[in-house]
């Protein structure tokens, strides 16, 4: 049976995520995992915090802490958060514990002993002001390719282009701010990507069909442009020390560059997730050797990660070969951006919604359901207030909890709140039956397919679908005339109910778990049904109790709107 790998980029150690960053990766990634489970597929979900690099070591000076205090506080508020969101992580591991270390080790030395590393002397950015050296992202200057003038040293982020800080106009250092700065001699390891670049492109083109054009695009881009050595340590403490095997120790004291420790750790999270339930070794055959080639491997990213993921992991996993064959992604699923009021969301700005502050103001399940029907996946998406308060109003509170809160309130009052037993299933239930056989079905391929845009869509039409049907077969109108009738309708209503929890848990888990109580006990995972929709839709037992939901989704109300917009900023 095939098994499913998810991972998501890791976010990074520094701060609490914002929503630019739940829908880019984490959230798209629990919504799949979810989907795999339902689907009865044996699935691994794992995510940590990256930790390591100058961005800590200076966010844990200002802050007045020790450096692996500060991360400690901050891993367990970005687990706070990814647990309030409903983020069901196998494990959420971090990227400086023990097994990522020894991996991080582990690779640098088969690529050492393999040839595709090289010691070199570089140019590196020392800030007189600061008195440090500076790492290629606390350098900032003018891109020279776009003209974007707050572009990093290692990559702008307008874009997309990776960048040296020796490539910067009018450098300063992200600190002080100072141009005081000049470029001294250091050693450093560089990983031998351009020799990489034909076994690369055939790797690409083979994703061809199965990777989104905006993945296949910034991955050609690289190529085309000419893929340059990458330099993969730094002048640093914070990070993963270069053993003194290597390079008969010319580097002692240099760290590992964070983009090369930090997509190891998804294999070092997958060996934490194994330590921590006592699976010994299993974490392996999600990675390795043959048990491993019945799993797809699925990461989920914004459009910033791609280059790393397509281009610089990558050659890492294909230079331990032969020794050691790891896997290499197999579904790649790349966002654009969210946009916040026409501006990017930033965390070093504390620009936007962040998701400790999101979960003050309203359950999970209504932003969960807004990120997903609103995914950038083709094209950068915009937030605003009036958007977000429109669109939960009327597909969550209009549509679907309207419909739950009318089929159990009148069973409730007219049927004993039990499943009816009297009447059969007319033309209009069986055509509702034909209608929504074809639409699982191409919401489940929506799934499958990663389209989540589509496939929330196509959920909304299948709560439509139901109200119609509802409005259509009026139970309400019938009961005194015609029992049989409106017993029928009820009894088909609380089938829906019961479809609506399976198709909507992915999503919008807690809700879910929420409306398929009230038709019967939850499983932990509720399960996609499979099963043609005549036999589901007939499925819940004669005379069984139901139950009726509290409000499911309260309205968002213009005074609430007004709140948020003085506390968050966001236009209309």
């Amino acid at each position: 049976m095939t098994r499913y790998l998810i991972t998501s980029a890791l976010p990074y150690i520094n701060g609490v995520k914002h929503l630019g960053n739940l829908v880019g990766s984490l959230l798209p990634a629990d919504v799949f995992a979810r989907f795999c489970r339902a689907r009865g597929f044996e699935t691994l979900a794992l995510c940590a915090t990256d930790e390591h690099g100058s961005t800590t070591e200076l966010a844990a000076a200002e802050a007045g802490r020790d450096v692996r205090a500060f991360c400690d506080e901050q891993y367990a508020l970005q687990k706070a958060a990814g647990d309030g969101f409903g983020l069901s992580w196998d494990h959420f591991g971090r990227s400086s514990n023990a097994p990522n270390i020894a991996l991080t080790q582990h690779f640098a030395r088969l690529l050492w002993r393999n040839g595709h590393l090289d010691v070199r002397t570089t140019k590196q950015v020392y800030s007189n002001a600061d008195k440090r050296f500076l790492s290629d992202r606390y350098v900032v200057g003018t891109c020279p390719h776009c003209g974007y003038e707050r572009a990093r040293g290692d990559q702008c982020e307008n874009c997309t282009r990776v960048l040296d800080p020796v490539d910067l106009i009018n450098p300063r250092s992200a600190i002080s701010g100072s141009p005081d700065i000049e470029i001294r001699d250091s050693t450093h390891l560089f990983l031998k990507q351009s020799t990489f670049v034909p076994q690369l492109r055939a790797w690409i083109d083979s994703h061809e069909r199965d990777w989104p054009v905006l993945v296949t695009s910034i991955a050609r881009k690289w190529l085309d442009e000419g893929l340059q050595d990458r330099g993969i340590t730094r002048d640093v403490e914070w990070g993963v020390p270069v053993p003194d095997d290597i390079a008969d120790g010319q580097l002692k004291g240099k760290v590992f560059y964070v983009w090369f420790d930090a997509p190891i750790e998804y294999i070092g999270c997958a060996q934490e997730w194994a330590e921590a339930n006592g699976k010994g070794d299993a974490w392996r055959d999600w990675w390795i050797g043959p048990k491993s080639k019945d799993v797809v491997y699925c990461e989920f990213m914004g459009k910033d990660n791609i280059p790393f993921h397509t281009v610089g992991f990558p050659v890492t996993v294909m230079g331990a070969r032969p020794q050691e064959d790891w896997k290499l992604v197999d579904r790649l699923k790349g966002f654009n951006y969210i946009n916040f009021d026409g501006g990017k969301f930033s965390t070093s700005s504390k620009r936007g919604v962040f998701m400790d502050a999101a979960l003050e103001i309203l359950p999970a399940d209504y932003w969960r359901y807004y990120l997903m029907a609103n995914a950038p996946e083709s094209s950068d998406s915009n937030f605003t207030w009036e958007h977000f308060a429109g669109q939960v109003n009327k597909d969550l509170a209009d549509v679907l909890g309207n419909f739950v809160n009318r089929v159990t309130k009148f069973c409730g009052a007219r049927f004993e709140g039990k499943v009816p037993s009297e009447g059969e299933y007319g033309d209009e239930e069986k055509a509702l039956i034909e209608e929504l056989d074809k639409r699982v079905g191409e919401y489940t391929q929506l799934f499958e397919a990663m389209e989540f845009r589509k496939a929330l869509a196509e959920l909304r039409a299948i709560f439509v679908t139901g109200n119609e049907y509802l409005t259509r077969a009026a139970p309400w109108t019938h009961v005194k005339t015609d029992r049989a009738r409106a017993g029928a309708a009820v009894r088909m209503g609380l089938n829906l109910v019961h479809l609506f929890a399976h198709l909507a848990w992915p999503v919008i888990p807690t809700s879910a778990r929420r409306i398929h109580q009230a038709i019967q006990d939850a499983p932990e995972v509720i399960p996609w049904p499979d099963e043609a929709m005549g036999d589901f839709l007939d499925d819940l037992e004669y005379g069984m109790a139901i139950g009726v939901p509290e409000v499911l989704f309260a309205k968002i109300t213009d005074e609430q709107i007004a709140d948020w917009r003085a506390r968050f900023g966001g236009g209309g």
